[in-house]
């Protein structure tokens, strides 16, 4: 079975591939003989009901510098695609909303991956709160007194914006902290939207684990410790990978959500777990495949792509 690919990402040139899981997706479906086709989200149009954009045939290389080559630009009708991966990274905003609603045209005659009205309708920090008994004591608001209720009740916690990533915008507020109303303050000329708050879990010292699910099934796990001058651990502000196994109480995080995600068609979603508590749902971009591997773990790129075959049989 040859495919041909249109991947909607950040530019190719701007990716650091040793940890970059699109790099990782496009090696696998160029390995396997598909062709694949880079296009970036600005060059999106619709017109009479009909999506394209300005593509270039891309090939890939192991060679962070040198790791990719593009062909002429091109426009075409995205319809005509097996397959389209959806993989810009967030702040899940308007762009990115106003990319589900065109990609949703073509879909699922196209398959994209993960599905665009799932993905716009489930939001990471959103989407958990339907597994309130997952999750650790949550308030979505921007109520300054809800806030301080809420602190009150639990003393540590942590702020974080509703459509932030990649650990920009998280604080962790301890109980002595008198820089709360600052905070509140800031967030608000920050953020039009409303923010998390969290009850802080001490267990995040031993490590924020990304959970890699497939089609609804378990493929992998990675542990990102943080540094000792960070409450976070996202990897690119510090945070340490390290091999880990899954709990008890992880599986059965996985086999709760699984159903959820494959009946939505979120075929690629990454889950963050501290200590025995699900905090996100990671559908819009995740990451993680290629530290799995490093670590002995799954090949999840082989993985995603046998359940896009497997859709597209």
């Amino acid at each position: 079975m040859s495919l041909n690919v249109a991947v909607q990402m950040d530019h190719v040139s701007t990716i650091t591939i040793k940890g970059d899981s699109t790099f990782a997706l496009c090696l696998e479906a160029q390995a396997r003989g598909h062709t694949l086709f880079h296009y970036t989200p600005e060059r999106l149009s619709l017109r009479d009901n009909r999506v394209t954009a300005w593509v270039e045939t891309m090939e890939l290389t192991e060679e962070q510098g040198r790791h990719f080559t593009l062909g002429p630009q091109e426009r075409v009708d995205l319809s005509t695609m097996d397959v389209v991966l959806l993989r810009q990274d967030p702040p899940f905003d308007m762009n990115y909303i106003t990319s589900t609603h065109l990609l949703e045209r073509i879909h699922p005659k196209t398959l994209v991956v993960n599905d665009p009205a799932a993905v716009r309708n489930a939001p990471e920090k959103i989407f958990v709160t339907e597994f309130p008994d997952l999750m650790p004591d949550t308030l979505i608001t921007k109520d300054p007194r809800e806030v301080a209720a809420f602190r009150a009740e639990f003393g540590e916690i942590v702020m974080k914006p509703l459509y932030g990533n990649g650990g920009a915008g998280v604080f962790h507020i301890t109980k002595e902290d008198r820089n709360m109303s600052a905070f509140l303050e800031t967030f608000a000329l920050l953020f039009r939207e409303p923010f998390v708050v969290q009850r802080y879990l001490k267990d995040v010292r031993k490590g924020d684990k990304r959970i890699i699910l497939v089609d609804g099934e378990y493929a992998g796990a990675i542990n990102r410790v943080p540094s000792d001058t960070d409450a976070r651990s996202n990897m690119h502000v510090g945070g340490r990978a390290e091999a880990t196994e899954l709990t008890a109480r992880e599986r059965e995080i996985c086999e709760r959500i699984g159903p959820y995600l494959k009946e939505r068609g979120l075929i690629f979603v990454g889950i963050d777990v501290i200590g025995d508590y699900l905090t996100e749902i990671n559908v819009t971009s995740p990451t993680g495949i290629r530290e799995v591997k490093r670590f002995g773990g799954a090949d999840i790129a082989a993985l995603v792509w046998d359940a896009i075959e497997t859709r597209r049989g």
